[in-house]
Protein backbone atom coordinates (compact mmCIF):
# COMPACT_ATOMS: atom_id res chain seq x y z
CA UNK A 1 0.00 0.00 0.00
CA UNK A 2 0.97 3.68 -0.14
CA UNK A 3 1.87 5.30 3.16
CA UNK A 4 3.83 8.26 4.49
CA UNK A 5 6.74 7.13 6.62
CA UNK A 6 9.42 8.62 8.87
CA UNK A 7 12.44 7.20 10.63
CA UNK A 8 13.69 10.45 12.18
CA UNK A 9 12.08 13.82 12.89
CA UNK A 10 15.32 15.73 13.31
CA UNK A 11 14.91 19.22 11.86
CA UNK A 12 11.14 18.82 11.53
CA UNK A 13 8.88 15.89 10.74
CA UNK A 14 7.70 17.41 7.47
CA UNK A 15 11.29 17.45 6.19
CA UNK A 16 11.75 13.75 6.91
CA UNK A 17 8.51 12.25 5.61
CA UNK A 18 8.69 10.12 2.49
CA UNK A 19 5.89 8.50 0.50
CA UNK A 20 6.31 4.77 0.04
CA UNK A 21 4.42 2.80 -2.62
CA UNK A 22 5.48 -0.52 -1.09
CA UNK A 23 4.63 -0.12 2.60
CA UNK A 24 3.43 -3.29 4.27
CA UNK A 25 -0.34 -3.30 4.55
CA UNK A 26 -1.53 -3.96 8.12
CA UNK A 27 -4.26 -6.39 9.06
CA UNK A 28 -3.10 -9.45 7.15
CA UNK A 29 -4.24 -11.42 10.21
CA UNK A 30 -6.77 -9.54 12.35
CA UNK A 31 -7.10 -10.53 16.00
CA UNK A 32 -9.94 -10.22 18.50
CA UNK A 33 -12.07 -7.13 17.86
CA UNK A 34 -9.67 -5.54 15.38
CA UNK A 35 -10.95 -4.16 12.09
CA UNK A 36 -9.22 -3.13 8.87
CA UNK A 37 -10.21 0.29 7.52
CA UNK A 38 -9.54 1.73 4.08
CA UNK A 39 -8.81 5.38 4.84
CA UNK A 40 -10.66 8.06 2.87
CA UNK A 41 -9.92 11.20 4.92
CA UNK A 42 -7.41 11.94 7.67
CA UNK A 43 -7.06 15.10 9.75
CA UNK A 44 -3.85 16.47 11.26
CA UNK A 45 -3.23 17.39 14.89
CA UNK A 46 -0.21 19.11 16.50
CA UNK A 47 0.51 15.89 18.38
CA UNK A 48 1.21 14.20 15.04
CA UNK A 49 4.49 16.12 14.74
CA UNK A 50 5.05 17.08 18.39
CA UNK A 51 5.55 13.54 19.67
CA UNK A 52 8.15 12.53 17.06
CA UNK A 53 9.96 15.88 17.28
CA UNK A 54 9.96 16.32 21.05
CA UNK A 55 10.25 12.67 21.96
CA UNK A 56 13.14 12.10 19.59
CA UNK A 57 15.08 8.90 20.14
CA UNK A 58 12.96 7.79 23.11
CA UNK A 59 9.68 8.11 21.15
CA UNK A 60 11.01 6.24 18.11
CA UNK A 61 12.49 3.44 20.21
CA UNK A 62 9.99 2.86 22.98
CA UNK A 63 6.63 4.31 21.85
CA UNK A 64 6.48 3.46 18.15
CA UNK A 65 8.69 1.37 15.92
CA UNK A 66 10.14 3.01 12.84
CA UNK A 67 9.69 3.48 9.99
CA UNK A 68 6.36 4.80 11.27
CA UNK A 69 3.29 6.42 9.73
CA UNK A 70 1.92 9.53 11.50
CA UNK A 71 -1.71 10.53 11.89
CA UNK A 72 -4.47 9.75 14.38
CA UNK A 73 -7.79 11.12 13.03
CA UNK A 74 -9.50 9.23 10.21
CA UNK A 75 -12.68 8.33 8.39
CA UNK A 76 -12.99 5.45 5.97
CA UNK A 77 -14.59 2.15 5.01
CA UNK A 78 -14.44 -1.12 6.94
CA UNK A 79 -12.98 -3.81 4.70
CA UNK A 80 -12.34 -6.69 7.13
CA UNK A 81 -13.36 -7.81 10.63
CA UNK A 82 -11.50 -9.66 13.37
CA UNK A 83 -12.92 -12.98 14.63
CA UNK A 84 -14.53 -11.45 17.75
CA UNK A 85 -16.34 -8.53 16.12
CA UNK A 86 -20.10 -8.85 16.61
CA UNK A 87 -21.86 -6.89 13.88
CA UNK A 88 -25.00 -6.64 16.03
CA UNK A 89 -23.29 -5.42 19.20
CA UNK A 90 -24.54 -1.98 20.36
CA UNK A 91 -21.09 -1.17 21.78
CA UNK A 92 -18.84 -2.35 18.96
CA UNK A 93 -21.01 -3.40 16.05
CA UNK A 94 -19.63 -2.57 12.60
CA UNK A 95 -19.87 -4.39 9.29
CA UNK A 96 -17.82 -4.70 6.13
CA UNK A 97 -18.62 -1.86 3.72
CA UNK A 98 -19.67 0.53 6.49
CA UNK A 99 -18.19 4.02 6.73
CA UNK A 100 -16.72 4.72 10.19
CA UNK A 101 -14.57 7.32 11.93
CA UNK A 102 -12.35 7.53 14.99
CA UNK A 103 -8.80 8.15 16.14
CA UNK A 104 -5.67 6.17 16.90
CA UNK A 105 -4.58 7.89 20.11
CA UNK A 106 -2.18 7.38 21.66
CA UNK A 107 0.04 7.46 18.55
CA UNK A 108 0.79 4.11 16.93
CA UNK A 109 3.40 2.96 14.44
CA UNK A 110 0.88 2.55 11.62
CA UNK A 111 -1.11 5.77 11.63
CA UNK A 112 -3.83 7.32 9.50
CA UNK A 113 -1.67 8.76 6.71
CA UNK A 114 -1.82 5.49 4.84
CA UNK A 115 -4.27 3.71 2.58
CA UNK A 116 -5.20 1.21 5.31
CA UNK A 117 -5.11 1.09 9.10
CA UNK A 118 -6.05 -1.32 11.87
CA UNK A 119 -8.03 -0.26 14.93
CA UNK A 120 -10.56 -1.70 17.39
CA UNK A 121 -14.23 -1.99 16.55
CA UNK A 122 -15.24 -0.44 19.87
CA UNK A 123 -13.21 2.71 19.13
CA UNK A 124 -14.98 3.72 15.93
CA UNK A 125 -18.52 4.87 15.18
CA UNK A 126 -20.58 4.71 11.97
CA UNK A 127 -20.66 7.88 9.90
CA UNK A 128 -24.17 9.35 10.18
CA UNK A 129 -26.22 9.70 7.03
CA UNK A 130 -25.70 13.07 5.38
CA UNK A 131 -22.47 13.92 7.24
CA UNK A 132 -19.36 14.57 5.14
CA UNK A 133 -16.33 12.33 5.70
CA UNK A 134 -14.03 15.34 6.13
CA UNK A 135 -16.19 16.51 9.02
CA UNK A 136 -16.15 13.25 10.96
CA UNK A 137 -12.47 12.69 10.16
CA UNK A 138 -11.72 15.92 12.03
CA UNK A 139 -13.35 15.22 15.40
CA UNK A 140 -11.49 12.18 16.74
CA UNK A 141 -8.80 13.97 18.72
CA UNK A 142 -9.82 17.63 18.92
CA UNK A 143 -13.55 16.97 19.26
CA UNK A 144 -13.18 14.40 22.02
CA UNK A 145 -10.58 16.52 23.83
CA UNK A 146 -12.94 19.50 23.85
CA UNK A 147 -15.84 17.30 24.94
CA UNK A 148 -13.93 15.82 27.87
CA UNK A 149 -12.62 19.22 28.95
CA UNK A 150 -16.15 20.59 29.07
CA UNK A 151 -17.36 17.53 30.95
CA UNK A 152 -14.77 18.10 33.69
CA UNK A 153 -16.42 16.82 36.89
CA UNK A 154 -15.13 19.70 39.01
CA UNK A 155 -16.55 22.27 36.61
CA UNK A 156 -19.97 20.55 36.64
CA UNK A 157 -21.21 22.94 33.97
CA UNK A 158 -24.85 23.98 33.92
CA UNK A 159 -26.79 26.23 31.53
CA UNK A 160 -25.87 29.84 32.15
CA UNK A 161 -22.35 29.13 33.38
CA UNK A 162 -19.42 31.07 31.91
CA UNK A 163 -16.58 29.28 30.09
CA UNK A 164 -13.25 30.86 29.13
CA UNK A 165 -11.30 29.38 26.19
CA UNK A 166 -7.75 30.50 25.47
CA UNK A 167 -7.37 30.30 21.67
CA UNK A 168 -10.79 29.76 20.19
CA UNK A 169 -9.75 29.43 16.55
CA UNK A 170 -7.62 26.26 16.71
CA UNK A 171 -8.63 22.62 16.40
CA UNK A 172 -9.83 22.14 19.99
CA UNK A 173 -11.11 25.69 20.32
CA UNK A 174 -13.58 25.54 17.43
CA UNK A 175 -15.12 22.41 18.94
CA UNK A 176 -15.13 23.76 22.50
CA UNK A 177 -16.93 26.98 21.55
CA UNK A 178 -19.78 25.15 19.86
CA UNK A 179 -20.06 22.40 22.46
CA UNK A 180 -20.15 24.92 25.30
CA UNK A 181 -23.00 26.71 23.54
CA UNK A 182 -24.82 23.38 23.06
CA UNK A 183 -24.54 22.93 26.84
CA UNK A 184 -26.12 26.36 27.33
CA UNK A 185 -23.01 28.20 28.51
CA UNK A 186 -21.76 31.71 27.83
CA UNK A 187 -18.38 31.65 26.08
CA UNK A 188 -15.45 34.04 26.14
CA UNK A 189 -12.43 33.29 23.93
CA UNK A 190 -9.09 34.76 22.97
CA UNK A 191 -7.90 35.00 19.38
CA UNK A 192 -6.05 37.32 17.00
CA UNK A 193 -7.72 40.25 15.26
CA UNK A 194 -8.24 38.34 12.01
CA UNK A 195 -10.16 35.56 13.80
CA UNK A 196 -12.59 37.68 15.83
CA UNK A 197 -15.52 37.32 13.42
CA UNK A 198 -14.67 33.67 12.84
CA UNK A 199 -14.99 32.89 16.57
CA UNK A 200 -18.20 34.90 16.85
CA UNK A 201 -19.69 32.95 13.96
CA UNK A 202 -18.97 29.75 15.89
CA UNK A 203 -20.92 31.12 18.86
CA UNK A 204 -18.45 33.01 21.06
CA UNK A 205 -20.27 35.63 23.12
CA UNK A 206 -17.16 37.67 23.89
CA UNK A 207 -13.76 37.81 22.20
CA UNK A 208 -10.52 39.11 23.67
CA UNK A 209 -8.02 40.11 20.99
CA UNK A 210 -4.67 39.03 22.41
CA UNK A 211 -2.81 41.09 19.78
CA UNK A 212 -4.42 44.33 20.91
CA UNK A 213 -4.91 44.00 24.66
CA UNK A 214 -3.59 42.38 27.82
CA UNK A 215 -5.63 39.20 28.21
CA UNK A 216 -4.95 38.79 31.92
CA UNK A 217 -5.81 42.42 32.62
CA UNK A 218 -9.18 42.02 30.86
CA UNK A 219 -9.95 38.84 32.79
CA UNK A 220 -8.86 40.36 36.10
CA UNK A 221 -11.22 43.31 35.58
CA UNK A 222 -14.11 40.91 34.88
CA UNK A 223 -13.59 39.25 38.25
CA UNK A 224 -14.20 35.60 39.23
CA UNK A 225 -17.14 34.61 37.04
CA UNK A 226 -15.96 31.55 35.08
CA UNK A 227 -16.82 27.97 35.99
CA UNK A 228 -14.19 26.56 33.64
CA UNK A 229 -11.05 27.75 31.85
CA UNK A 230 -9.69 25.77 28.89
CA UNK A 231 -6.15 26.71 27.86
CA UNK A 232 -5.39 25.52 24.33
CA UNK A 233 -1.99 27.22 24.26
CA UNK A 234 -0.17 26.21 27.44
CA UNK A 235 2.34 29.01 27.83
CA UNK A 236 0.80 32.24 26.54
CA UNK A 237 0.03 34.28 28.51
CA UNK A 238 2.64 32.66 30.76
CA UNK A 239 0.91 33.82 33.95
CA UNK A 240 -2.59 32.71 32.94
CA UNK A 241 -2.88 29.86 35.42
CA UNK A 242 -1.08 31.75 38.16
CA UNK A 243 -3.68 34.54 37.82
CA UNK A 244 -6.67 32.21 37.38
CA UNK A 245 -8.09 32.94 40.86
CA UNK A 246 -8.85 36.42 39.55
CA UNK A 247 -11.30 35.13 36.93
CA UNK A 248 -12.25 31.54 37.95
CA UNK A 249 -14.88 30.98 40.61
CA UNK A 250 -13.63 29.38 43.85
CA UNK A 251 -12.90 25.68 43.40
CA UNK A 252 -13.45 25.73 39.63
CA UNK A 253 -10.83 24.09 37.38
CA UNK A 254 -8.21 25.35 34.98
CA UNK A 255 -7.90 22.73 32.21
CA UNK A 256 -4.79 22.81 30.05
CA UNK A 257 -4.96 21.21 26.61
CA UNK A 258 -2.04 22.84 24.81
CA UNK A 259 1.15 21.48 26.31
CA UNK A 260 3.23 24.59 25.77
CA UNK A 261 6.70 23.78 27.06
CA UNK A 262 7.71 21.06 29.49
CA UNK A 263 9.02 23.58 32.09
CA UNK A 264 5.81 25.64 31.98
CA UNK A 265 3.65 22.52 32.34
CA UNK A 266 5.68 21.21 35.27
CA UNK A 267 5.58 24.63 36.91
CA UNK A 268 1.79 24.72 36.70
CA UNK A 269 1.43 21.17 37.95
CA UNK A 270 3.96 21.22 40.77
CA UNK A 271 4.42 24.74 42.15
CA UNK A 272 2.28 25.14 45.30
CA UNK A 273 0.08 28.19 45.67
CA UNK A 274 2.03 29.49 48.69
CA UNK A 275 5.11 29.69 46.46
CA UNK A 276 3.34 31.64 43.73
CA UNK A 277 1.53 28.79 41.98
CA UNK A 278 -2.09 28.79 40.86
CA UNK A 279 -4.90 28.81 43.41
CA UNK A 280 -7.45 26.86 41.39
CA UNK A 281 -7.56 23.10 40.60
CA UNK A 282 -5.28 22.28 37.66
CA UNK A 283 -6.03 19.55 35.11
CA UNK A 284 -3.92 18.50 32.14
CA UNK A 285 -6.38 17.16 29.60
CA UNK A 286 -5.16 14.15 27.64
CA UNK A 287 -6.75 12.92 24.44
CA UNK A 288 -9.91 10.91 25.00
CA UNK A 289 -11.04 7.95 22.94
CA UNK A 290 -14.54 6.61 23.50
CA UNK A 291 -17.24 5.23 21.21
CA UNK A 292 -19.91 6.92 23.35
CA UNK A 293 -18.24 10.29 22.88
CA UNK A 294 -17.96 9.74 19.14
CA UNK A 295 -21.66 8.86 19.10
CA UNK A 296 -22.64 12.11 20.81
CA UNK A 297 -20.44 14.17 18.52
CA UNK A 298 -21.83 12.38 15.48
CA UNK A 299 -25.38 13.18 16.58
CA UNK A 300 -24.53 16.87 16.98
CA UNK A 301 -22.96 16.90 13.50
CA UNK A 302 -26.01 15.25 11.96
CA UNK A 303 -28.37 17.63 13.79
CA UNK A 304 -26.43 20.65 12.55
CA UNK A 305 -25.59 21.76 16.09
CA UNK A 306 -21.88 21.24 15.45
CA UNK A 307 -19.79 21.88 12.38
CA UNK A 308 -16.07 21.52 11.88
CA UNK A 309 -14.45 24.47 10.09
CA UNK A 310 -11.98 23.08 7.56
CA UNK A 311 -9.01 25.37 6.99
CA UNK A 312 -7.90 23.43 3.94
CA UNK A 313 -7.84 20.04 2.23
CA UNK A 314 -4.73 18.48 0.73
CA UNK A 315 -4.10 15.65 -1.69
CA UNK A 316 -2.34 12.62 -0.24
CA UNK A 317 0.82 13.54 -2.14
CA UNK A 318 0.95 16.95 -0.38
CA UNK A 319 1.14 15.78 3.25
CA UNK A 320 4.43 17.65 3.94
CA UNK A 321 2.82 20.91 2.77
CA UNK A 322 -0.13 20.24 5.09
CA UNK A 323 2.23 19.81 8.04
CA UNK A 324 3.99 23.05 7.10
CA UNK A 325 0.64 24.86 7.31
CA UNK A 326 -0.24 23.14 10.59
CA UNK A 327 3.05 24.26 12.14
CA UNK A 328 2.32 27.93 11.42
CA UNK A 329 -0.46 27.70 14.06
CA UNK A 330 -2.52 29.99 11.86
CA UNK A 331 -5.06 27.43 10.63
CA UNK A 332 -8.71 28.28 11.22
CA UNK A 333 -10.04 24.90 12.21
CA UNK A 334 -8.82 21.58 10.84
CA UNK A 335 -6.44 20.51 8.07
CA UNK A 336 -7.69 17.45 6.17
CA UNK A 337 -5.85 15.00 3.92
CA UNK A 338 -7.74 13.21 1.14
CA UNK A 339 -6.04 9.81 1.35
CA UNK A 340 -8.57 8.44 -1.13
CA UNK A 341 -8.68 10.80 -4.16
CA UNK A 342 -12.01 12.57 -4.55
CA UNK A 343 -13.86 11.89 -7.79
Amino acid sequence: MRAWLWTTASGGLEKNLYLSDTAERPGQTLKGNQILVKVHSAALNPADFAFPELGGWIFSRFVVSTPATPGMDFAGEVVALGPDVDEQSPTSGVRVGQKVFGNLSPPVSRGALAEYLVTRADLVYPVPEGVDLDQVASVGVAGQTAYEALKNPVAALAPGDHVFINNGSGGVGVHAIQMAKILGCSVTVTCSTRNIEFCKELGADEVIDYTATDVIDVLRRQGPRYSLAIDNVGNSPAALYRESHNFLLPGKPFVQVGRGTVPSLLDRQLRPSFLGGGQRPFWFQRVGNSREQLKQIAEWLQQGKLRVPIDGTYAFEDVPKAFEKLKTYRARGKIVIHVEPRK
